[in-house]
């Protein structure tokens, strides 16, 4: 069990753990699916959206809206249609409508009484501003793919957020919801982490890629954790 006096940071992915980012993704896509008479549960179509997704954000750098248009244009060559360039636009700014998990801001007002907190996320920098207020705790860091150059999985990512925070490792605990984006990389380099399973109630992988990877801690959401420090 984790003892959270240890830890003096919390480093946070976000959309997926703190943004409802599956009910946000489905909301923009199901009036594209119904605009080209295309019929798709929004199970299959987070899983698609996820094989996708990793696929896009391998190799150099680009924008995370640029990652949206291309997952989208590769959903419709899977499904036999072409999105309009109205539809691309629209996809690519979905994220800043995007809600927040209701437990979220609560969850992270209490726990930043306890902890310094932290923003890892693959975003552009100005898509996360767009989401901060909807989670209404001021991050210390925020770290993101634009700012890395390169999206989770990858170290980089994390190497990056170790140099800025500036502590020991074993004075950070990540949490996170996706086992392959976070909770695996995040382990290998040697961190304590928190995954929160926001899918424990339902079936299948979601929008994020099957990983193996062991978390110190699973909760189903951010009052759970929050119980758990103390907060």
């Amino acid at each position: 069990m984790l003892n959270f006096e240890d830890f003096a940071v919390l480093t946070f992915d976000c959309y997926g753990t703190l943004i409802d980012w599956e009910s946000g993704l489905w909301q923009a896509l199901r009036p594209i699916l119904a605009n080209h008479q295309v019929s798709l549960s929004a199970e299959r179509a987070l899983e698609l959206y996820g094989e996708l997704e990793s696929e896009a954000e391998r190799g150099a750098y680009r924008a995370y809206r640029d990652v949206l248009r291309t997952v989208l244009e590769g959903i419709g060559a899977r499904l036999g249609f072409a999105p309009t360039p109205l539809e691309l636009a629209h996809f690519s700014e979905s994220v800043k409508d995007w809600p927040a998990f209701p437990d979220s801001p609560a969850a992270l007002v209490a726990l930043k009484q306890k902890y310094r907190l932290a923003i890892i996320s693959n975003i552009d920098d100005d898509l996360f501003a767009a989401s901060a207020p909807r989670l209404q705790a001021p991050f210390d860091w925020v770290i993101t793919a634009q700012q890395a150059r390169s999206y989770k999985p990858a170290l980089n990512n994390f190497r990056l957020a170790l140099e800025r925070i500036g502590l020991p490792r074993e004075k950070i605990l990540h949490v996170a919801q996706s086992l392959y984006h976070d909770i695996a990389p995040a382990r290998s380099l040697g961190l304590a982490t928190v995954w929160v399973n926001r899918r424990h109630d339902k079936p299948g992988p979601g929008a994020t890629p099957l990983a193996q990877a062991r978390p110190d801690l699973e909760v189903p959401d951010l009052s759970t954790l929050a119980a758990f420090a103390g907060a």
